[in-house]
């Protein structure tokens, strides 16, 4: 459905997107995660023809995107990063008027008005001015305006940004119905909580480039690890150290060890070492790999903020 090509957008010395190259399938919720800066809300406004590349090739059902072309601007919605409704204006007058803009009108026009403001329970405050709500108010409201005309894709960049967890879980829950509808979903976040939750699939990025996608399965398999094993660090434990070098990843701390086995390592090996110093098994605590053990084992560092 959605297709971008060796895509690259810069912005004077600065790189935003170097290269980029995306499938998203009809009816799938892409994740698009990575830190701060990363390019993801780059690739966002160039998606939604807001902004245009330098090189390379987008389109949205075989229509070119550009910052002139109005066909793929009809199927699409963008909820933007940025809170982008008129505070002065109620939760009513804001939806008309958005709906408005993207030709709906009539009785039309106020069923969907209406079903809106039920889905993300703002039916009760419709009548009241925009400044007056909580920013987890305001994030739904803006989520729905990009909506009311039905877009086959829509483009949520960090849609749940400083938002409160009970607005973020009727956020979550409505993307979740909605893609059960059919409607195609690029997701960006920095949570990795978030694309694990939403997104079949997950594409990660940092400064600009893809470093890798696919299902969470196929980014775990990326590792050169399948488990992590914690336990403390210890006079006791401290024995136990020269057995493992060369067998795996050590990470140390004054208070804690982070063992994750080679692939020829198998857990009961690590288990009989630290049986034959005396060491009991309570000590240890086995993590399944994550997302953040993927973009660590990608880029070398955490998430930033």
């Amino acid at each position: 459905m959605l297709s971008i090509r060796h895509t690259t957008k810069r912005y004077g010395s600065l790189t935003a997107l170097d290269s980029v190259s995306l499938e998203v399938n009809e009816g799938e919720c892409l994740g698009l995660l990575g830190p701060n800066g990363a390019g993801k809300s780059t690739l966002m406004s160039l998606i939604a023809g807001i902004k245009q590349a330098d090189t390379g090739d987008l389109s949205l059902n075989g229509m070119p995107i550009s910052i002139t072309a109005e066909g793929p601007r009809k199927i699409l919605g963008l909820v933007p990063q940025a809170i982008a409704l008129y505070p002065e204006l109620t939760a009513d007058q804001n939806l008309r008027l958005f709906g408005e803009l993207a030709g709906l009108s009539g009785a039309l026009l106020q069923e969907r008005i209406d079903e809106a403001l039920v889905a993300v329970q703002l039916q009760d405050r419709r009548k009241d001015q925009v400044k007056t709500y909580s920013g987890g108010m305001q994030r739904r409201l803006n989520l729905i305006a990009s909506l009311l005309h039905r877009p086959r894709l829509l483009l949520c960049d960090e849609p749940t940004v400083g938002v409160d967890p009970q607005s973020r879980n009727a956020i979550f829950e409505f993307l979740t119905q909605l893609r059960a509808t059919g409607t195609t979903i690029v997701y960006s976040t920095h949570y990795m909580e978030e694309a694990e939750r939403l997104c079949s699939r997950i594409a990660i990025i940092d400064h600009g480039k893809i470093l890798a996608q696919g299902t969470l399965d196929e980014l775990l398999a990326k590792l050169p690890f399948e488990d992590e094993i914690r336990f403390p660090a210890t006079e006791a434990t401290a024995a136990l150290l020269p057995s493992l070098t060369g067998r795996g990843e050590l990470q140390s701390s004054p208070t804690e060890h982070r063992f994750r086995p080679s692939s020829g390592m198998p857990l009961s090996a690590f288990y009989l070492a630290a049986e034959a110093l005396g060491l009991p098994a309570r000590l240890f605590a086995i993590q399944r790999p994550t997302l953040e053990n993927v973009f660590l084992h990608l880029t070398g560092r955490t998430l930033r903020e």
